[in-house]
């Protein structure tokens, strides 16, 4: 039963992935953290997961990405995978609770707000935006989380925010993947999770794909954002009471 439950939260987070481009981990790591399988095994199966839907999504959309931008993201995202595996490797699991709580539920009312105006940031933040999206992807797989801000910020179109998110999924999702397996984040249960869940995840991303072309994704994304404050209220509540 928890095998079955555990395949379809990742199916979920991989359709939200295919469709519009990012949000796999958003979606399937707080729901994953509340199920007794330790976050180490959660990050690093959405990890497989993401890299996984980055890999069949290849081609979609790259030659529109900003490829700039994108150099300076990968250069980021290099530094920060370290700091990443430290960090969901020796704090406590209730602190990382409320950390990842808190990113959601930040992440989600941002998201939430009107949009800057365009060219708010200078392409100079894509070195940091990177870095921290090496960490975040390596703990909690939220590399996507400041490139999507970033992005906002920039005012980037939609083609090019998709092509250059899915070529920087691609990239951090390798970095970030070697990452957790070099830095022991790898259990025992791993591969047969992995194994299971690699079925929906072809599914979900052919389904997302055509999903994609004929959605209006405003409203279901913002239907989204407010399951992600709420989601990331729970984890915030449940690791304080744990403290």
């Amino acid at each position: 039963m928890l095998d079955a439950v555990i395949v379809l939260i990742v199916f979920v987070g991989a359709l939200t992935r295919a469709t519009f481009g990012f949000g796999e981990a958003v979606m399937s790591m707080p729901l994953l953290a509340l199920l007794p399988i330790g976050l180490p095994t959660a990050a690093s199966l959405i990890g497989l997961a993401g890299l996984t839907v980055a890999a069949l999504s290849l081609g979609r959309g790259v030659g529109s990405m900003d490829r700039g931008a994108f150099l300076r993201l990968c250069a980021g995202t290099a530094v920060g995978i370290a700091p990443g595996i430290l960090l969901v490797r020796f704090v406590p699991r209730a602190t990382a609770s409320v950390v990842l709580g808190g990113l959601l539920v930040l992440y989600g009312v941002y998201s939430l707000l009107p949009t800057p105006a365009m060219g708010a940031v200078s392409q100079r933040w894509a070195y940091p935006t990177g870095a921290l999206a090496g960490a975040l992807g390596s703990a909690y797989n939220f590399n996507g989380v400041p490139v999507v801000v970033f992005g906002t910020l920039r005012g980037w179109a939609p083609p090019v925010f998709r092509g250059t998110l899915q070529a920087h999924f691609l990239f951090s999702g390798v970095l970030v993947v070697a990452g957790q397996a070099l830095g022991g984040l790898w259990t025992d249960v791993l591969p047969k999770l992995f194994a299971l869940s690699l079925p929906a995840i072809g599914l979900a991303t052919l389904a997302g794909h055509r999903l994609h072309a004929h959605i209006r994704p405003h409203q279901f994304e913002r239907a989204v954002f407010i399951l992600v404050v709420v989601l990331g209220a729970i984890l915030t509540v449940r690791g304080l009471q744990s403290l």
